[in-house]
C-alpha cells in the first residue's frame, strides 16, 4: 500500500489538499537511484552530504501542523532534496509562493532539478535559494506559514522567522527531539505546542 494511503488510513493525513500534494508529487524523484527501491517505506531515507529525506509520516504530521492553503507564502527551511518545496508549490499553487532555503549548495542545486520536474520554479510557483534558514528570507517576507525540516538545538526561536512571520502564521520547527508548532497571535505574542518523541538531523549552520 503506498504511504499516502496508509497515512490516511492512521488518522495523520486529514486535510484533501495535503492527500492530494501526496498523491502527485512522487517521493521517488527527490531521492537517489539506489534507495528509490525505498521510497515508499515510511522511514527517512540519505540523500547525500550527511542529510536526509524525512520519514513521509513525519511530513505528514508537520502539513497538518502548518495548514497550508491555496494562495499562501510559505518559507521551507531546510529543503533539502526539495521534497517538502514540491509538496508545499502543489497546494498553494499558481497564487501562492514558496521559498526553499537550503544551505548545502550541492543540495540546493539538487532540490532545484527535483522540484522543476513538476514545473514549479519554471512557473513562478518556487524557489531554491543558498543560505542559513536561521536568517530567513526577509525579500518575500511576510509569511503565512514556516516549515523548519531539521533540529535546532537552541530553545529559543530566531528573532528574524519570528519576525518575517504573518500574525495567525504559524511556524513548525523540530527543537532538540520534539516538533514545536508556533502560532503568531500579536506583533510578538506566541502561542505554542509542543509534540515530543521525534528524531532530526541537526539544522546546519553558517560555518
Amino acid at each position: 500500500m503506498p504511504f499516502a494511503d496508509t497515512l490516511v488510513s492512521q488518522g495523520v493525513l486529514k486535510t484533501p489538499e495535503i492527500i492530494s500534494a501526496f498523491n502527485t508529487i512522487k517521493r521517488e524523484d527527490f531521492i537517489e537511484e539506489e534507495v528509490k527501491e525505498f521510497a515508499e517505506y515510511d522511514q527517512a531515507l540519505p540523500i547525500g552530504s550527511g542529510q536526509t529525506i524525512s520519514q513521509p509520516y513525519v511530513v505528514a504530521f508537520m502539513l497538518e501542523h502548518l495548514q497550508p492553503k491555496k494562495g499562501d507564502r510559505i518559507l521551507d527551511i531546510g529543503a533539502g532534496s526539495g521534497w517538502t518545496t514540491a509538496l508545499l508549490s502543489h497546494i498553494v499553487g499558481e497564487r501562492g509562493r514558496v521559498i526553499g532555503i537550503e544551505i548545502i549548495g550541492k543540495l540546493m542545486q539538487t532540490a532545484r532539478k527535483h522540484v522543476d520536474t513538476y514545473s514549479f520554479i519554471k512557473k513562478g510557483i518556487a524557489e531554491i535559494i543558498e543560505g542559513d534558514g536561521r536568517k530567513g528570507y526577509e525579500q518575500e517576507a511576510p509569511y503565512d506559514g514556516i516549515l523548519v525540516s531539521a533540529a535546532m538545538e537552541e530553545e529559543e526561536l530566531p528573532s528574524a522567522l519570528k519576525k518575517q512571520l504573518k500574525v495567525g502564521g504559524k511556524i513548525v520547527i523540530p527543537i532538540k527531539e520534539s516538533i514545536w508548532v508556533f502560532e503568531k497571535t500579536g506583533e510578538s505574542q506566541f502561542k505554542e505546542q509542543e509534540y515530543p518523541g521525534f528524531v532530526f538531523v541537526p539544522l546546519v549552520k553558517e560555518s
